[in-house]
């Protein structure tokens, strides 16, 4: 009699979670070549093989979410659907908190154990989650380190996994990447969600402006998610690309692996920079509203997972109204003109990379996922 069909379904709500899925399908491919992986993700998750269902959101903040809320009931009842239809023993949940904990109940009726990959935020707001993901979740695979101990004392069972950007970035240091021309460049990341770029772009499309003036020599690139929508943002990027710069769908990696200095709006490319030692400066804007909230609930002094990692501030950060191309500029300047503070911030990367040493976080949680499902080896 013939071995079952292994299944397993991945669940990833935004960009940085669908890469982390799309890495970990690899993993589980290179372990059990016949698995069959089911996911709700993007383009990355399908060319690693998995049977994507349903696109990823990408829905953020408390405004932001209020117009997804239709797709993500339809995405629910697809998951529900495909869940009863081929009977996965686990399901990876990445991220994305407040529909992976409505999918986590749901699955869980349903006989389907539930590895929760990337904690939510629980250590800068709303901790009494930890309370319903005693209830949810199987197991917890953590990518940052001071994750452990607040699990242990919630009782939940959990590893620390490592970081699944060291595992992008080792994926990719064979490859040759061949800069356009000679010159610096100066990345501008403005984000993977739509509410990102609409805040993002005018300010730097500023920066830029004021860049050339006083760095004529130098180009620019932005990177931009390829699961992003941006049919709305023709005018704004066609205005950037007359001004020079150079706009792709690509993986940000790719950009910030031979980038001279970069401004990053506050999400995983901060950790991309740090680990490949790239200097750079971090914006964020929200709605008024869901920073007001947000100040209001938030524990955390950054932002940044550098800084956070850090426990101090290794990059600068412009937040909200201090997110200003001027001071923007003047924190360029100074990584550009100033060797001993560009050396100082690489080094504290160099600390913070240290941390994650020794583990592949998509090798880990495979491996995880085979101990949840009893596959064995």
């Amino acid at each position: 009699m013939s071995e079952p069909v292994k299944s397993v379904l991945i669940v990833a709500g935004e960009s940085s979670g669908e890469l982390y899925g799309a890495l970990l399908a690899e993993e589980l491919r290179k372990m059990y070549p016949d698995v069959n992986i089911l996911g709700v993700g993007g383009e990355r998750m399908r060319a690693a093989g998995v049977d994507v269902f349903r696109e990823v959101s990408g829905a953020f903040g408390l405004v932001e979410a209020v117009s997804h809320l239709k797709d993500l009931k339809k995405t629910m009842d697809a998951l529900i659907r495909k869940a009863e239809e081929e009977r996965p023993p686990v399901a990876v949940l990445i991220d994305f908190p407040d529909f992976n904990f409505k999918a986590a109940a749901e699955l869980k009726k349903r006989g389907v154990k539930i590895l929760y990959y990337v904690s939510p935020q629980i250590w800068a707001w709303r901790a009494d989650r930890i309370k319903k993901m005693a209830r949810l979740v199987d197991k917890m695979a953590l990518i940052l380190p001071f994750e452990q101990e607040i699990y242990r004392k919630a009782g939940i069972p959990s590893e620390f996994v490592g970081h699944p950007v060291l595992d992008e970035i080792a994926g990719f240091s064979g490859k040759t990447v061949e800069k356009e021309g000679r010159e610096k460049i100066l990345a501008l990341l403005p984000g993977s969600r739509p509410s990102e770029l609409k805040r993002h772009l005018p300010l730097m499309a500023d920066v830029l402006r004021m860049f050339k003036r006083e760095f004529p020599e130098w180009g620019f690139r932005i990177p931009l998610a390829p699961n992003l929508k941006t049919d709305s943002f023709n005018g704004q990027l066609r205005a950037l690309r007359d001004e020079g710069a150079v706009i792709k769908k690509e993986n940000a990696l790719k950009v910030l692996s031979f980038c001279d200095a970069a401004v990053i709006a506050s999400g995983t490319a901060t950790l991309q920079a740090a680990f490949l030692e790239r200097p750079f400066t971090v914006v964020y804007r929200l709605s008024p509203i869901t920073f007001m909230l947000g100040r209001l609930l938030v524990k955390v002094k950054h932002v940044s997972l550098v800084n956070i990692l850090s426990g101090r501030e290794a990059v600068r950060e412009f937040l909200q109204k201090d997110a200003r191309p001027e001071n923007v500029m003047a924190e360029l300047r100074r990584l550009i003109k100033d060797p001993g503070y560009r050396a100082s911030m690489i080094a504290e990367f160099v600390r913070v990379r240290d941390m994650f040493s020794g583990r592949s976080a998509s090798r880990h949680t495979a491996s995880m996922v085979s101990g949840m499902a009893g596959w064995g080896r």
